[in-house]
């Protein structure tokens, strides 16, 4: 199968809806006593169709709820993390449940992977028997520059904070596809547009393709990856596209 990277494959940014949800959720817990959907596309300046689809997502992750006459006022998700105290429990809960939500939704095991000192770290992941996980067959820290999660981490970092990276690991070449030249790989990272999903096509497995794609909130570097059995090859970009759709809850919780 002869898979290519295609630049159209997305050009959603979850950032800018996170945005207007935090302006959205910020005047609903500012007005306290509740504000209606007229009221919030009003102060929020914001479109009714494009309210309309945050204040959707907003209610199914818990943000907000809606009162019996219509109005909306904080829910217990944005209670949660908002509250110093179990902050870092209810927030690796949340997170799950949306990892646990977008494997659903775009039929691939889902990982969250975070660059820290210097180090490629996989936080939290969801998978199942008929999304499985990949097989870390090379240590994912010594692997950035063959798999999806790696290079899209990578790619958020500056070109000093690249070659940091690719000095204290060695560019082993993991399948025939794998990139082992220093030059080549940072070409592409550089041509990479930051809002098209990064894809793996066996550069890190043989049988297994990836894509991922960034969510970076303050200083912290991040990203949200998935990963096929070759056999669904297919359906990567599909599947890419709707990870990268899907991550506007995740950037909303580190967010706030």
């Amino acid at each position: 199968m002869a898979l290519k990277h295609e630049p159209s494959a997305s050009s959603y940014q979850p950032h800018q809806s996170v945005q207007h949800a935090l302006r959205v959720l910020e005047t609903v817990a500012h007005r306290g006593v509740g504000v209606t959907d007229v009221e919030l596309a009003r102060v929020c300046e914001l479109p009714a169709d494009q309210l309309t689809t945050l204040l959707r997502m907003l209610r199914r992750e818990g943000f907000v709820r809606q009162t019996a006459d219509g109005a909306y006022v904080t829910g217990e998700t944005l209670d949660r993390l908002g509250s110093a105290e179990g902050r870092e429990a209810a927030l690796a809960g949340q997170l799950q449940r949306t990892l646990d939500e977008l494997r659903d939704t775009v039929g691939a095991a889902v990982y969250m992977s975070r660059y820290v000192d210097g180090e490629i770290r996989v936080t939290q992941y969801a998978a199942g028997p008929e999304t499985p996980a990949v097989n870390e067959w090379v240590d994912f820290r010594s692997s950035a520059h063959a798999s999806a999660i790696g290079k899209s981490l990578l790619g958020q970092l500056d070109l000093n904070g690249r070659r940091d990276h690719l000095s204290r690991h060695k560019m082993a070449r993991l399948t025939s596809r794998t990139i082992t030249n220093e030059k080549v790989l940072l070409s592409r990272l550089a041509a990479q547009p930051p809002t098209v999903p990064v894809l793996d096509l066996q550069e890190y497995a043989v049988g297994t393709v990836c894509a991922a794609v960034p969510i970076t909130a303050g200083a912290t570097v991040g990203c949200l990856a998935l990963s096929l059995p070759l056999e669904h090859a297919h359906r990567l970009h599909h599947a890419a596209d709707r990870l990268n759709r899907g991550a506007a809850p995740v950037l909303l919780s580190l967010a706030i």
